[in-house]
């Protein structure tokens, strides 16, 4: 794998939380240089800040999802084709993700639509994450 395997720009996806079915959106600008990983995003819960690293050579990417002002959120995934698939973690909380890059002139609401097919997408979580204070 090269750098040009992790585009940096916008990027789309969705976390889901352990034995629940609902998937929930979340937009991100990532830039990925020299093993680092550093970006911004938004989802149902707000705006947040992303700060970790990836591996060229086996795809492992970590990073921290902090939310400006609330907690923090671990993230482990893994490159391969069709994105980085993954799990995250608050504490004893856990859940799934998955986030691709937005290739050109594809448009941004018929992705989401996309994710809307595969299961239904909240917009919105129901509340916090269980135990959701700054690590």
């Amino acid at each position: 794998m090269t750098e040009l395997t992790y585009p940096s720009g916008q990027w789309v996806g969705f976390y889901t939380y352990s034995r629940r079915p609902q998937r929930f959106l979340m937009d991100l600008l990532l830039e990925f240089r020299e093993g680092l990983i550093s970006g911004e995003g938004a989802d149902g819960l707000g705006l947040f800040a992303i700060d970790g690293r990836y591996g060229a050579d086996d795809g492992e990417c970590t990073w921290i999802k902090t939310y400006f002002g609330r907690h923090s959120v671990e993230y482990t995934g893994y490159r391969e084709k069709k994105g980085i698939w993954g799990t995250w973690k608050i504490r004893t909380t856990t859940g799934g993700f998955h986030i691709w890059p937005i290739g050109e002139g594809a448009a941004l609401g018929e992705l989401k639509a996309s994710i809307e097919q595969e299961a239904p997408v909240c917009a919105e979580p129901v509340a916090d994450p269980v135990g959701a204070q700054t690590l």
